[in-house]
């Protein structure tokens, strides 16, 4: 019985010792392989309701790293299918190098888009432009993981879209025909003066916190996914520091032929705040 005890013992001390070996290999072949792979699928990016004044918008297409950290700064190899895209160079946008920084596993390929030459406007509509990009091998880094990893299509435009603000059933419910209480009738130019108002929220006395708070609650700078098309629990701070503002703006003729000009087809029912809920 002692023996067979004995042989049981030393049988599972082999085994764990087997059990270590491995993931003791496994790590050392990890951190010694130093492959590189893209970590978000879907790249794309609209100036959108962005303010006239931004000429470029830096993206940053996130890479990560499989291996072991460095104390050095490491470059990471890529190149531009041409097959694949339609964007110029120089034109349409430009990019640097990738870089992964000392102690850190993630890092980001910086591509400037350039906005100027971007073509398409409201009436005719806006093109989206492709930039195809492969990760490749230098001497820090091989791709890896499947061969979907090691590539990414980045699309932009300057186009302006019906924010996500949407129902339960997931309908968006500012949008053509479907007037919102605060807003009236949708129109790109309606939401472009929305976010540019909202932005100055940040700038009132005692406000940033607010703002930042806001800004969380509404899914970004822009108000991208304000939940159910409702500004609750902020209608008040919006009420005073945006609504109002846009409906002297849009109210007042002074600004009306400067916006005709712009969107010959702009509805002016834009609500009065402290009417609506009289």
């Amino acid at each position: 019985m002692k023996n067979l005890l004995k042989y049981v013992a030393l049988s599972l001390i082999g085994v764990l010792g087997l059990t270590a070996c491995s993931e003791t290999d496994y790590l050392k072949y990890d951190v010694s392989h130093n492959g590189v792979y893209f970590t978000k699928d879907k790249l794309k990016y609209s100036f959108s309701v962005t303010s006239d004044t931004i000429h470029s918008y830096l993206f940053k297409m996130p890479i990560q790293i499989l291996g072991g950290i460095s104390d050095k700064e490491r470059e990471v190899a890529y190149r531009v299918n041409e097959d694949s895209t339609d964007a110029v160079y120089g034109i349409h946008y430009t990019f640097d190098k990738a870089i992964i920084a000392p102690d850190s596993i993630t890092g980001y390929i910086p591509v400037t888009i350039l906005r100027d030459n971007l073509e398409g406007n409201y009436d005719e509509g806006y093109k989206t432009y492709r930039l195809y990009i492969e990760l490749v091998e230098n001497e820090c880094f091989t791709p890896t993981l499947d061969t979907l990893s090691q590539v990414r299509l980045l699309q932009f435009d300057n186009s302006i879209d019906i924010p996500e603000w949407v129902d339960y059933k997931g309908d968006k419910i500012w949008r053509p025909g479907n007037p919102h209480e605060d807003l009236g009738d949708w129109h790109p130019y309606t939401y472009i003066k929305l976010v540019e108002q909202f932005h100055t929220i940040q700038y009132v006395d005692n406000m940033y916190e607010t703002y930042q708070k806001m800004v969380a609650y509404y899914g970004g700078e822009n108000l991208e996914k304000v939940p159910y098309a409702s500004f609750h629990p902020y209608t008040h701070i919006m009420r005073k520091y945006v609504f109002a503002p846009l409906y002297e703006y849009f109210s007042n003729e002074a600004n009306r032929k400067e916006i005709e000009a712009m969107y010959p087809d702009y509805p002016f029912n834009f609500p009065n705040p402290y009417a609506v809920n009289e």
